[in-house]
C-alpha cells in the first residue's frame, strides 16, 4: 500500500507541479507558432500516457498485492490487448510526428523574399555578414580563412567588395523583415539558437545549414550557442535586437563593408553603436552629419579630439568636458559659422559614455581641423 500510495503522490504532485510551475516558455517573438503548437502537443500527449499508466499502476499495486494463497495467472500472449497498444501508440506517435514534419518542411522551405543573413561562429565567438548594396554574397569558405581574413572572403571575388562584415556580437535585425539565417563553422559543431524567436540549427563545419524566420515583435533577445563546443561554451553568447525599419538603417549605416574592413576600417564596439542608438533617438542626426557634409549644425565626423573656433573668437578641444557642456548647455560655446538653436538635453552617464565612444570611433575627416563639433 505504501508504494501505491507514493506512485500516486508522483502522479498528481506532477501534475500540480505543470500548472504551477514557474518555468515557462518565452513570449514568442517569431512567426514560429506552429513549433510552439508542436511542443504543447507532444507535452500533452506524453502528459496524458503518463498519468494514465501511472493511475494503472496504481490500481495494479492496490489489487493485486500479496495475499497468502493466491496465485498469479500466466498468460504469455493477450493478442487483443496488444493490438489495442500497437493502434493506440501508433495514433499518439503520428499525431506528435505529423505537427513537427510539417514545422520542419515550412522552417527549411525559405520565402523567395527573404533577405539573407550569413551567422559565423567560432570557438567561442559570433560573427555576421550581410549582402551589400548589390545583394549577393561574395564566395567565402573556410579554406580562404586568415588572420587578416577571419571570414574566409575570396580576395578576387568583385561581388564580395561591398559585403557587410559585423564583428560585434550584436546583430540587428528589421521588425517583420523575412531573414533567411546562412550558418558557418570554424572550427567545431556549433548550434545558433534565439529562444524567443523559436530558431535553432546547428553550424556545421564543412558545409551550410540554414532556416529562415520573421520576427514579429521588438526586442532584445539572447543568442546562445546549444551544443557543447568546448571549454568557453558558456561565453558564447550575443544579442539579436529586433528594431523598426528606421532604427534598422540607420545601424546599417554605421556598419563596414568588406573592402573597408581590408583597409583597416573597423566596424563599431557594441557600447559605440549603443552610443549611435543613443544619438538617432534624441534626433541628433536631423542637423548633424557622420559623412563629413555641413547641415544645419556640424558635421560629427572627425569630431572627437580637434580643436574647434567659435563664435568669440577663441578655440576649444573637443573632449568630454566640452561635450557633455554642450548637451547640457547648447548656448555656451557657439561654433563658429552656425547659429544657435539646439535645445538642452539631459543624458544619464551610461548614455553618455556610449555617445562618447560613439564619437571617438567615428572615421577621421582628411582635414579635420575644417570639422565641426558637437555645438550648433
Amino acid at each position: 500500500m505504501l508504494i501505491a500510495a507514493l506512485l500516486l503522490l508522483v502522479v498528481v504532485g506532477s501534475v500540480i507541479f505543470n500548472f504551477l510551475s514557474p518555468w515557462t516558455f518565452l513570449d514568442i517573438g517569431s512567426n514560429w507558432a506552429l513549433i510552439d503548437i508542436t511542443v504543447y502537443i507532444t507535452f500533452v500527449i506524453c502528459g496524458v500516457a503518463f498519468v494514465i499508466l501511472g493511475l494503472y499502476m496504481v490500481w495494479w499495486i492496490y489489487k493485486y498485492q500479496y495475499q497468502p494463497g493466491r496465485l498469479a495467472e500466466y498468460e504469455p500472449e493477450n493478442p487483443k490487448l496488444e493490438s489495442w497498444l500497437t493502434i493506440i501508440t501508433t495514433i499518439g506517435v503520428v499525431v506528435m510526428l505529423a505537427p513537427g514534419l510539417v514545422a520542419w518542411n515550412d522552417y527549411v522551405t525559405v520565402p523567395p523574399d527573404a533577405t539573407e543573413l550569413e551567422v559565423n561562429s567560432e570557438q567561442w565567438r559570433w560573427s555576421y555578414r550581410l549582402p551589400g548594396a548589390d545583394g549577393v554574397f561574395g564566395h567565402a569558405h573556410n579554406k580562404y580563412i586568415t588572420v587578416d581574413n577571419p571570414m574566409g572572403i575570396k580576395e578576387d571575388d568583385p561581388f564580395a567588395e561591398d559585403d557587410i562584415i559585423i564583428t560585434s556580437q550584436t546583430i540587428v535585425i528589421p521588425i517583420h523583415r523575412k531573414v533567411k539565417i546562412l550558418l558557418r563553422s570554424k572550427d567545431v559543431l556549433h548550434d545558433f539558437w534565439v529562444p524567443e524567436i523559436r530558431a535553432k540549427m546547428d553550424s556545421v563545419p564543412g558545409m551550410v545549414t540554414y532556416f529562415w524566420f520573421e520576427p514579429i515583435r521588438e526586442g532584445v533577445f539572447d543568442i546562445l550557442c546549444a551544443e557543447l563546443c568546448g571549454r568557453g561554451h558558456h561565453t558564447m553568447r550575443g544579442e539579436m535586437q529586433v528594431v523598426s525599419l528606421e532604427e534598422y538603417e540607420t545601424w546599417l549605416d554605421a556598419q563596414v563593408t568588406w573592402a573597408e574592413y581590408k583597409s583597416g576600417t573597423l566596424p563599431l564596439s557594441d557600447e559605440a553603436q549603443k552610443g549611435r542608438s543613443v544619438a538617432s533617438e534624441g534626433g541628433c542626426f536631423a542637423c548633424h552629419t557622420l559623412d563629413g557634409s555641413t547641415a544645419v549644425g556640424p558635421t560629427w565626423k572627425g569630431l572627437w579630439g580637434t580643436i574647434v573656433e567659435l563664435e568669440d573668437g577663441s578655440s576649444v578641444l573637443v573632449d568630454e568636458e566640452y561635450v557633455r557642456e554642450s548637451i547640457a548647455d547648447p548656448n555656451a560655446k557657439i561654433r563658429k559659422g552656425f547659429a544657435p538653436g539646439m535645445v538642452a538635453e539631459e543624458l544619464n552617464d551610461e548614455d553618455f559614455s556610449a555617445l562618447i565612444d560613439f564619437l571617438k570611433e567615428l572615421v577621421p575627416a582628411e582635414e579635420t581641423s575644417e570639422e565641426g563639433a558637437v555645438q550648433e
